[in-house]
């Protein structure tokens, strides 16, 4: 059985050093055979959440799209930026609403419980973003996510990736090579 990934950066700014992340992660998880699906949030906007709006318009058509792509992997791989310690507010705004679907047509659309994911963040910082994934992995446990316990946190990441987008330092490096691998062992379950 292939195992299918999902891959997304909590930012759409362009040069956006999580996106760049994101890429590295796809091509790892797909020399390892995975079903890749890597995408930009910036391709499904949605209002702010807001639960007199949710009243009077429903979900929006993308949060459903969205959740429907989720349900139909077995696992993701979500890094992000880190804001004033803390994810994004496009990574938090996305999983609000995606949280909020339920079912389209009487059919349940399960986007989170069952689910594995890995996480990861890159900043500028020294510190990559670690304070950010606390946060995030809360927040996805609270959904019925199964975290696993490798994250990676890629400090100085404006010097971080060579010309081919492939990390420089070795140790991060393996890190990330690991948190890929127990995502696909536990994701194959």
């Amino acid at each position: 059985m292939t195992v299918k990934i999902l891959v997304f950066s909590g930012s759409s700014r362009a040069g956006s050093l999580n996106t760049k992340l994101a890429g590295t992660i796809t091509k790892i998880l797909a020399t390892d055979n995975a079903e890749v699906t890597r995408i930009s949030l910036a391709d499904y906007p949605m209002p702010l959440y807001d639960g007199d709006l949710e009243h009077e318009k429903g979900v929006p058509k993308n949060a459903v799209k969205l959740a429907k792509l989720m349900a139909a992997h077995d696992g993701f791989f979500i890094v992000g930026p880190e804001y004033n310690g803390s994810l994004s507010p496009l990574l938090k705004n996305t999983l609000d609403w995606v949280s909020r679907v339920k079912s389209e047509d009487e059919e349940p659309i399960t986007p989170f419980r069952g689910k594995v994911a890995a996480i990861g963040a890159c900043s500028p910082g020294m510190f990559g973003g670690k304070a950010m994934l606390y946060h995030l992995r809360d927040i996805l446990v609270q959904l019925g996510v199964l975290v696993i316990s490798e994250q990676i946190a890629v400090g100085n990441g404006m010097s971080a990736f060579d010309n081919m987008d492939e990390l420089t330092d070795e140790r991060t490096a393996g890190f990330l090579k690991s948190a890929c691998t127990s995502l696909l062992q536990k994701a194959s379950y």
